[in-house]
């Protein structure tokens, strides 16, 4: 990833930080050392408030014998890394503006200070007071404080260093000189920053390490979350946020599943609603194609017997044939082309009725193979004529549940259908076979075949296999939609089985 959040941050902590030490080691660089300058100076103001206090308005020669106060003075020198010089005055008030009034040799200040450190005192204070000799460097005044004292910064060429000096005089008239090192101001202003340095380059690794790291742990669930959203964007919503994390993250991720739950279920629910769109679309498409097959259909089955009775009609109306028997031949046909029609709507009437839902099942325990019997009575004289010998053994009843009048319909289809289509050697066979819960019915019937083309076929409405045949015997084709129909609304099988020798038309009921 080009610009990783991971990467932003390292690079803004690590940049920060950097940033942050530079600031510190330019501020040492430019201002420690005036810091330090106005600490020491603090410092130096405070060793002299405290002396003062220690001596108070008393001559330190009458007070040298008190221990006390002379460890104390030590004591202050210590923890304030400084020197104290104090010249005792008996003779009149010393003030910076005149010389002063005292021989110091005459006072032997040896007994306090050794020789030489005294001398350089001496010196110093005569460089303050009298001025710098001609070649050396003048003293630079730092802070004063009224009559009290002043505090300088001064280079000493013998030493080749340089000091912060306070000279003043005590509330007894006594003159104080306090001395510490600027040299040293200078190398501990020096040490720090190299420290700075070493230990912020030390801290600028340490750090980025870990900037890395909580980067990591922040990245981590951000592109968990990112892979979440990508699979939704894709549809798919298996992929869940299982961190446990209590802070905005683990808000948003919590957030993610619940969107992810809600746009699932939405998603789903507007599958579900597409899906019956689309089946009430191919519904509505199939009705109208049905419509419009079922218009054709009837109106092609109702043109040929509408135009014999119109014919027919006619002739008698015409008197082409005065002999009675013509006249009635006339007539037999309009009746029976009148018939025709009558049987057709009827069905059609049946037929609509079971399609769509309008005719209740009213359904009953009855024997089943009475019922195939007395239907097989009924078209046995019919069979007769047609020397097509029926054959039916079974006479052991078996009780089914269903609409009787409905199964009635569907026997009286197959046996009239059999009767039709049978020939040489002209058997009906008429069979039950039981298994599990179950009864099949089956009509078999010698003759031809039906065409592996039309088997699926002759289950739609007016379908003929045998137009011509269909039309001899005065069929039209719906009476199998009807079995169909009447199986389909009992929820039970149905269907037909070509043999070599004929074809088996079947169904099956639930036993009693």
């Amino acid at each position: 990833m080009r610009y990783s959040l991971k990467g932003k941050i390292s690079l803004v902590f690590t940049f920060s930080l950097f940033l942050m030490i530079f600031l510190c080691w330019m501020a040492n660089n430019f201002f420690l050392q005036a810091y330090y300058e106005k600490t020491k100076i603090d410092s130096l103001e405070d060793v002299y408030n405290k002396i003062n206090n220690i001596v108070g308005d008393n001559n330190l020669t009458e007070q040298y014998g008190q221990d006390d106060i002379v460890s104390e003075i030590e004591k202050t020198e210590s923890v304030s890394n400084v020197n104290v010089y104090i010249l005792y005055n008996n003779d009149v008030a010393l003030s910076f503006v005149y010389p002063l009034s005292f021989s110091l040799a005459e006072k032997d200040p040896a007994s306090i200070f050794r020789n030489d450190r005294l001398m350089r005192i001496v010196t110093a204070l005569r460089k303050y007071m009298y001025g710098a000799d001609q070649g050396e460097r003048a003293p630079e005044l730092l802070e004063t404080n009224a009559e009290k004292y002043d505090v300088y910064k001064n280079f000493e060429e013998r030493y080749d260093s340089e000091y912060i000096d306070l000279v003043g005089f005590l509330n007894n008239g006594d003159v104080i000189f306090i001395r510490t090192s600027y040299s040293n101001l200078k190398e501990s202003a020096l040490i720090s920053n190299q420290f700075l340095l070493i230990s912020g380059g030390i801290l600028l690794i340490l750090c980025s390490v870990l900037t890395y790291l909580f980067s990591c742990g922040i990245t981590k669930p951000i592109l968990e979350l990112s892979d979440i959203s990508k699979d939704m964007s894709s549809l798919k919503f298996e992929n869940r946020y299982t961190g446990k994390r209590k802070d905005e993250i683990g808000e948003l991720g919590r957030n993610i599943n619940t969107l992810s739950d809600k746009l699932e279920k939405t998603i789903s629910e507007l599958k579900s609603a597409n899906i019956e769109l689309e089946k009430d679309i191919k519904q509505k498409n199939e009705a109208e194609e049905m419509r419009r097959e079922f218009i054709a259909n009837v109106s092609h089955e109702l043109k040929t017997p509408i135009a014999l009775i119109q014919g027919y009609a006619e002739g008698l109306s015409d008197n082409i044939n005065d002999d009675e028997e013509s006249r009635q031949f006339y007539c037999d046909v309009i009746v029976d082309e009148a018939r025709k029609m009558n049987n057709m709507v009827k069905k059609l009437l049946t037929l609509n009725e079971l399609e769509f839902g309008n005719s209740n099942l009213e359904l009953e325990r009855f024997d089943i193979v009475s019922l195939v019997k007395t239907v097989a009575d009924s078209v046995e004289l019919l069979a007769k004529q047609k020397n097509i010998n029926v054959v039916f053994n079974n006479t052991e009843p078996v009780y089914v549940w269903a609409d009787e009048y409905r199964i009635e319909e569907v026997i009286t289809n197959y046996l009239s259908n059999a009767v039709n289509h049978c020939k040489d050697p002209n058997v009906i066979d008429i069979s039950f076979k039981k298994h599990d819960n179950k009864i099949r019915v089956s009509v078999f019937n010698t003759g031809d075949v039906i065409g592996e083309a039309d088997l699926n076929n002759i289950w739609d409405k007016f379908y003929k296999v045998d137009k011509a045949r269909t039309r001899e015997y005065g069929g039209s084709g719906i009476g199998l939609s009807i079995v169909k129909a009447i199986m389909e609304s009992h929820n039970e099988e149905y269907g037909v089985v070509n043999h070599s020798t004929g074809v088996e038309f079947w169904f099956e009921l639930t036993i009693d």
